[in-house]
């Protein structure tokens, strides 16, 4: 008889998931002058963690996404504009993007960040 324990069931998914790696969040990504810099950390069909460094005077601005997003900072202070709103984050803040809401990340001082991308499946 084949018992269902955890350790049965990690084995089970070994080469869906990825290997445990700990680390410092904040060194994930390091500054790089007049540059951001990007290192994704998960990336699956069902979404995505990425972190992301910006020197000061940088601007990320996309036009939309298809997907929340929920944007942490790690690091320094952001100024987000989502839709025609400006927020200003501090170290250990958040705030989610909702789907295809234009936004734009700007860099008045260095700042790093986490995002987490949930893609939403329907059902059809």
């Amino acid at each position: 008889m084949q018992t269902n324990t955890p350790a049965a069931n990690c084995q089970k998914n070994k080469s869906d998931s990825p290997r445990p790696n700990k680390h410092i969040v904040v060194e994930i990504v390091e500054y790089v002058p007049d540059s951001i810099v990007s290192k994704t950390v998960v990336n699956k069909t069902s979404g995505n963690v990425t972190a992301t460094s910006f020197d000061e005077g940088e601007k990320l601005c996309e036009k939309t996404i298809e997907h929340d997003i929920y944007v942490q900072v790690i690091d320094g202070k952001a100024s987000i504009t989502i839709g025609r709103e400006l927020h200003h984050l501090n170290l250990g803040e958040g705030i989610i993007i909702p789907a295809n809401i234009p936004h734009c990340f700007i860099a008045d001082s260095q700042f790093k960040m986490i995002t987490t991308i949930i893609k939403d499946f329907k059902q059809e």
